[in-house]
């Protein structure tokens, strides 16, 4: 399938491991121009040059941290006219909701939140201006399926998701979509944080940990982030352009409603 992305240019959020560099990874094998972000520059020049070896593609590092108004302006001065936008950033932390003070829930939202909607508002003009724009938003299962220990993630980016929605209904008439993409037990860095934090709760090993989470899969495996990478590069595809509002479960049939 061609995608006719070759000619396109793209920001992709918190990229350097992760869901985040999936993205890159597959937007770059469809001749997308790529810049990826991180906040470890290091790390960031590492990840360019993993992702050159891999897909040859023309791939260039922005580093700083969204969360800053200098991060943010870092990221936008190196690519102020992006056709595609892929927001995503380091989830909050897991917890009892009686620990959470209010400085953790400010920087959960200025996280999860307020960033991706201040990149989304500096760029949807340009991509008006053009008649093409594709933003996704890397949110979580919790967004649909919220949990007790997981309110900072589920308030920050159901209030992104909501904000959006409305954005999306506006925007699609210029052929601008956003859909955010939800994700569930891959197998990424952020598993094993999660496996960790298991281990410590309930006293077992990060082997039984990583096992009771893909024992809460029906796939029954974790999902490969090159899958996630392939739902991303659709989502921003010139063939997606009648998609906008949408919630994509990735989670290998683990969400249990009908809608």
């Amino acid at each position: 399938m061609d995608v006719r992305l070759a000619d396109k240019r793209a920001l992709v959020c918190a990229s350097s491991s992760g869901l985040g560099y999936a993205c890159a990874a597959a937007l770059l094998r469809e001749g997308v121009s790529v810049w990826i972000n991180g906040r470890d520059e290091e790390r960031l020049l590492a990840a360019q040059q993993r992702l050159k070896a891999e897909t040859g593609g023309r791939v260039f590092t922005v580093a700083g941290d969204i969360t800053t108004l200098q991060g943010r302006e870092a990221l936008l001065a190196a690519c102020p006219d992006a056709d595609i936008l892929v927001n995503n950033n380091a989830g909050p932390p897991p917890g009892n909701f009686f620990e959470f003070d209010e400085q953790t829930w400010l920087s959960a939202l200025q996280g999860n939140l307020l960033a991706p909607l201040m990149l989304i508002r500096a760029l949807i003009p340009g991509m008006r201006e053009r008649k093409f724009g594709r933003i996704i938003n890397i949110t979580s299962a919790m967004v649909s399926t919220p949990r007790a220990h997981m309110t900072l993630s589920a308030a920050s980016r159901a209030g992104l998701t909501a904000a959006c929605k409305g954005l999306s209904r506006e925007c699609i008439v210029d052929n601008v979509t956003i859909n955010n993409l939800l994700p569930e037990r891959f197998d990424t860095p952020r598993q094993q944080q999660m496996a960790q934090v298991a281990m410590k709760q309930s006293g077992i090993t990060f082997e039984q940990a990583r096992q009771r989470q893909i024992d809460s899969i029906p796939a029954g495996r974790m999902g490969q982030p090159a899958e996630f990478g392939a739902a991303c590069v659709y989502l921003c595809s010139d063939l997606s352009g009648f998609i906008t509002g949408q919630n994509m479960h990735l989670d290998g049939g683990a969400y249990p409603a009908l809608l």
